[in-house]
Parts: structure tokens; sequence; C-alpha cells
């Protein structure tokens, strides 16, 4: 799964400084969480992003495909 954090901020004009204020976490754990750099989030940081962005959790996760997956 890839977090959509940024493309949602970039589509509502909202810098990742604003959400990294209102997350109120580490600098260092929220830069990971947002580049993708994590591989998995707290239950407590999704129901957070849903809530300051507004958004339910499909909207900020979406499938990643890698170019060696097979379908067998």
């Amino acid at each position: 799964m890839k977090l959509t954090v940024l493309e949602v901020l970039e589509r509502t004009g909202k810098t990742k400084y604003w959400l990294y204020k209102q997350m109120g976490m580490s600098y260092g754990n929220f830069k990971k969480m947002v580049n993708n750099q994590t591989s998995s989030i707290r239950f407590e940081n999704l129901e957070a992003l849903c809530q300051i962005l507004e958004c339910m959790p499909n909207d900020i996760l979406k499938p990643e495909c890698h170019e060696d997956d097979s379908l067998s």
C-alpha cells in the first residue's frame, strides 16, 4: 500500500508543514510516513490523517504495484 497524502495536500492547497503541525508527531516519523519510507502506519495516525484531511482511508491509501509482482 502507498500513502497518497502529498497528492491530497496538493489538491487541497495545503502544505506538508501545515499537516505536520496538525499531526503533532516527531518530524522524523512524519517525514517517513508521508514519503512512504515506512512499512506500516499506526491506526491512530491513519485516523488522525483522515480527520484532518476530511477524507476516508481509501482516499489516502492506494495499492502499490511492483514490476516484479506476478499474478500467478
